[in-house]
């Protein structure tokens, strides 16, 4: 590694640290105590070539990007999620945590400048669906699948197109809008306000044409963001789930029993798309998305309120031209074909690996 990178840990300069594992292309960095500084690149972890960590030195170089407000609030839970920007460098999500040996940090890397929808070849569909006045759109998957990316690629289409006004709710925020044709307002859990429930019980007085909300946690939350899509807002949100029909089922199971029936009826008139997205090791370096892609219609919206979620992913097979939703095995297949993934990590990283396994065979 590099001498500046050397430099960075002997002087304890966090910053100069970020800096220079950002030049490596990673999309994180941990930092714990008894371990070397690490990178995340295509998914793998990578120690830099660094002094071990003790807990001195790591207490030094965390404190020095937080206020005292911040640190109270860690050493009162132990945990603490923020994000900050480094001038000329870029924007970072950072979660502070404590483990046995003392506190550990993980950062993320958020470019400063928002990717537009072509950028990152996401379907033409995406430029129709962000243009619906009122409905709920989810974007999920796992941790650093890159949800947070594509949405605010979705809300950067409709700043350059639209003249709306955007509020996003997020813990924290991490793409920052600047104001082109929308207007925006972005509101941070903890700073700007208590809670994503608080903040959508008042989104409905502020006017707002679109709400993002960072992550929806509880009923409470998801409640709302049904409410709001069905009042004439376009909502989006994000879930850590896998599938789209998984989806379906985890929104309407955070509720009781004698709710359900009623969180049906919502979703299946205020659901306009799900897109469930991972990220796989692309062949030559770097990650390439898949998208498995829901898009609510009257077959799919009478299966979601006469509780059948099971037999969604089949009507997702059907006239996909005409229709388009794709299943994650479809895209998998299309990408092997086009040669960008291998096998192995088509079926590693697929939701249904015998069906993939069937359909690679068939090839």
């Amino acid at each position: 590694m590099s001498e500046e990178v050397s430099q960075a840990s002997k002087s304890l300069d966090i910053k100069k640290l970020l800096k220079s594992v950002l030049a490596y292309g990673s999309s994180d960095l941990h930092l714990v105590v008894g371990s070397e500084p690490q990178i995340r690149i295509d998914k793998e972890l990578r120690p830099l070539n660094l002094p071990v960590l003790s807990a001195k030195d790591l207490e030094e170089m965390a404190y020095t990007l937080i206020e005292d407000k911040q640190k109270k609030v860690f050493e009162e839970y132990n945990e603490l999620d923020f994000s900050f920007e480094l001038k000329d460098v870029g924007r970072f999500r950072a979660n502070y945590y404590r483990t046995i040996h003392g506190i550990a940090c993980a950062f993320r890397m958020i470019p400063i400048d928002v990717p537009t929808l072509d950028e990152y070849g996401n379907p033409p569909i995406f430029k129709e669906l962000i243009k619906r006045e009122k409905g709920l759109i989810l974007v999920t998957g796992p941790t650093g699948s890159g949800k947070s990316t594509t949405l605010a690629s979705m809300l950067h289409e409709i700043n350059i197109t639209e003249r709306r006004h955007i509020i996003t709710v997020e813990d924290p925020v991490e793409f920052v809008h600047t104001n082109i044709k929308s207007l925006f307002s972005q509101r941070d859990v903890g700073s700007s306000t208590d809670s994503f429930a608080a903040a959508l019980k008042y989104a409905l007085r502020q006017d707002p044409d679109v709400i993002l909300i960072g992550e929806m946690r509880d009923a409470e939350t998801i409640g709302a963001a049904l409410t709001a899509a069905e009042t004439g807002h376009l909502v989006f949100g994000t879930l850590h789930t896998n599938s789209a029909p998984g989806t379906i089922n985890r929104v309407i199971d955070v509720f009781d029993g004698e709710e359900q029936a009623q969180i049906r009826a919502q979703l299946a008139s205020s659901l306009v798309a799900v897109i469930s997205q991972s990220l796989i090791p692309k062949i030559g370096g770097g990650k390439v998305a898949t998208q498995e892609i829901l898009i609510t219609n009257p077959a799919i919206q009478n299966l979601i309120r006469e509780d059948k979620v099971h037999q969604i992913y089949s009507q997702m097979q059907l006239n996909q031209n005409e229709t388009h939703m794709s299943t994650q095995t479809q895209e998998l297949i299309n990408l092997i074909q086009k040669k960008r993934i291998t096998k192995g990590n088509a079926i590693k990283n697929s939701n249904r690996p015998e069906e993939l396994a069937k359909m690679i065979d068939s090839l």
